[in-house]
């Protein structure tokens, strides 16, 4: 099974705690894959994909120290941590409310490697170099202060570890650009400036030793590997 079907399953599972927000990140609703296809030009196999590609880099069996910020609702990753038992891992989000599903999906599934931190991501409450891993999902394109969020996310990753994830870019898909302007920037979801894909490949190329980032319509996928 993928990891975009383990995901729709949970989805599915807990019933009422899925809300309107997970059903269109998981297409797992009619309006969720109305609102997919419109906004974001996603069929079902795109949507997969993206997703896939995101998590990847998070190798299975991962045994080290992971963090994940924001964590949201929880919808996209409680699945994966369910499958990496040996993992520390440590959900950070400002919103208190998004956290809390995120928490009751955790305890639905069992979950006793999983701890939650309410915080800024601009001034993370962790020592320098304390993750092994560093992962983002849609994140970004939310933060108001996106330097101090790329500079606190490297600072607490160990040298040689991971920071990996996907969040919206800029001029890769025209429709998307048009609701997140008319739409999610004037409603307070999406705060400008937007990377474009390069334009992020050049920013992370001068915080990171190894960078790779590509695009599925406008979700931008990176993934990059400290120095040492």
């Amino acid at each position: 099974m993928s990891r975009h079907d383990e995901i729709r399953r949970s989805y599915k599972a807990l019933g009422d705690m899925g809300n309107i927000y997970d059903g269109i990140i998981t297409r797992s609703t009619l309006l969720g894959k109305i609102m997919d296809g419109l906004i974001w030009g996603l069929d079902g196999e795109l949507s997969a994909q993206w997703i896939e590609d995101a998590l990847a880099p998070v190798p299975a069996g991962f045994s080290g120290r992971l963090l994940e910020v924001p964590v949201g609702t929880g919808v996209l990753t409680m699945p994966l941590y369910a499958s990496l038992p040996e993992s520390e891992i440590t959900c950070l989000d400002n919103e208190a409310g998004m956290m809390a599903n995120a928490k009751k999906r955790a305890v639905a599934m069992g979950l006793s490697n999983v701890a939650f931190v309410q915080g800024d991501v601009g001034a993370l409450p962790f020592a320098d170099e304390s993750f092994d891993l560093v992962l983002s999902l849609n994140g970004f394109h939310a933060f108001p202060d996106k330097d101090a969020a790329f500079r606190e996310t490297r600072r607490v990753l160990k040298p040689g570890g991971v920071f990996c994830g996907c969040f919206y870019i800029a001029g890769e898909y025209g429709r998307t650009d048009w609701f997140v302007r008319h739409m999610y920037v004037p409603k307070g979801f999406f705060t400008p400036p937007f990377e474009t894909e390069e334009s992020l490949t050049e920013r992370l190329r001068e915080l990171y030793a190894e960078v790779e980032v590509h695009s599925v319509r406008a979700e931008g996928i990176f993934r990059c590997v400290k120095g040492t």
